[in-house]
């Protein structure tokens, strides 16, 4: 079968005028059309890039075959012909889908807690302290200085002055303080502690410290000292140039091992390593078992006879002498010789008035009102209003959105490119003529 069809695609071939090759490159041509249509037809392009990409590979197929040369073609009877590739585009109808999004709004029954304020009434009692005034009379006693005027002559002379001296004795009484003490007797009650004193039977404990031996196991030490040699590192001296040898570092930023190649680099130059004889002790544990007297409290309880004394109280009654001291007033009388000094004015007498001040102490009493503010507390009930919050649950029917996904078909037309060849004679005369 398949030598027969290819001797007929063959035969096809010659009678059509065209070669083997430009007949295969067609049947390709037409085998890629039908391909991709039939993959647009059984996966569906959805988005224009999809599109596109499909196109570019049937045009990538189909190019090809618009490149090839033209051929030069003759018949039996000698007449000649070229071939001409022309590319034709045809329109299809293609249908394809878009994803489209859409909003819907779904009704849900949502409990929502509300809360409701509500208004009581209540009675709130509270102290109040009120003040209350009293008025009293009280009799207050008081001195006062009034001033008392008198009109005296006086004997004034401004000529001649004499001085008459003039003894007399004057009767001067005062009194005199004295104290007179008195002895008086006074009953005096007091109280006595009287000591009274009972014997009572008392449990006393104590504790007794008894030895107890045992032996425990004690490790000594029986070591000795001995020579350690110790390799000392001094501190860096100088800074100088010193060989580095090779080595590996981590790259802080990219975390990659990084490899420093050796050279020479300025550093402080170490000195090598000394050795340290050190006697260092070297320690021996000998366990040895050593007795050991510890005292382990024991208690003993003994009934002790014990004289306890309490205090009695007991009321006495004394007479006790009292003196007392009292200041007692008394006038005494005395002669105190006293010398006047008069003026006596022999040529001109003057009479002269003289107004003497003097001042008399005089006692009043009078009515002082007095004002006392005492403060009363008093309960009171006042009727107030509060305010109460109460959660209630309350139904609601909520749109609640949600989106939805949909596929909405768009058509649209496709140019589909198609080569056609045709066959155009070549104006020469024929091999007979």
């Amino acid at each position: 079968m398949q030598r027969f069809a290819l001797r007929r695609f063959v035969a096809k071939t010659l009678v059509e005028g065209k070669t083997c090759r430009q007949s295969v490159r067609e049947e390709r041509s037409r085998t890629s059309r039908k391909i991709f249509f039939w993959a647009l037809s059984f996966v569906g392009v959805t988005t224009m890039k999809a599109f596109r990409d499909a196109l570019a590979v049937a045009l990538a197929a189909v190019v090809p075959l618009a490149s090839t040369p033209q051929v030069a073609m003759a018949n039996c009877c000698g007449e000649t012909f070229r071939l001409e590739c022309q590319t034709v585009y045809d329109e299809q109808q293609v249908t394809a889908y878009r994803m489209e999004q859409e909003t819907v709004y779904d009704a849900v029954q949502v409990t929502r807690r509300v809360p409701v304020w509500e208004t009581e009434q209540r009675e709130r009692r509270f102290i109040v302290s009120k003040p209350v005034t009293e008025t009293t009379m009280r009799e207050e006693r008081f001195t006062v200085q009034k001033p008392v005027y008198e009109t005296q002559m006086r004997d004034a002379s401004y000529d001649v002055v004499r001085t008459v001296a003039e003894t007399s004795v004057r009767e001067e009484r005062f009194v005199v303080q004295k104290q007179v003490m008195e002895t008086s007797e006074r009953e005096e009650q007091f109280t006595v502690m009287r000591p009274v004193v009972e014997t009572i039977q008392q449990e006393r404990r104590t504790t007794v410290m008894r030895p107890v031996t045992t032996m425990t196991t004690q490790v000594v030490d029986q070591g000795c000292m001995v020579n350690q040699v110790t390799m000392f590192q001094p501190a860096p001296t100088r800074r100088g140039l010193t060989w580095m040898p090779a080595s590996q570092t981590l790259d802080p930023v990219t975390g990659a091992v990084l490899v420093q190649r050796p050279g020479l680099t300025w550093a402080s130059v170490t000195p090598a390593p000394q050795a340290v004889v050190q006697q260092v002790w070297r320690p021996n544990l000998v366990a040895q078992q050593v007795p050991v007297t510890t005292l382990c409290p024991q208690d003993v309880v003994e009934q002790i006879p014990v004289q306890v004394q309490r205090q009695v109280a007991e009321t006495c009654t004394r007479k006790v002498p009292v003196q007392v001291c009292r200041i007692v007033n008394e006038e005494q009388v005395r002669q105190v010789p006293v010398t006047t000094y008069k003026q006596v004015v022999e040529r001109v007498p003057k009479q002269v008035e003289v107004k003497v001040c003097k001042m008399v102490t005089e006692e009043h009493v009078r009515q002082v009102p007095v004002t006392t503010c005492k403060w009363v507390q008093e309960e009171r009930i006042e009727p107030i209003q509060v305010r109460v919050c109460k959660i209630v649950e309350q139904q609601e029917t909520v749109q609640q959105p949600r989106v939805v996904c949909k596929k909405v078909p768009v058509t649209y037309t496709v140019r589909v490119p198609r080569t056609v060849v045709m066959k155009v004679p070549i104006a020469q005369p024929c091999c007979g003529g």
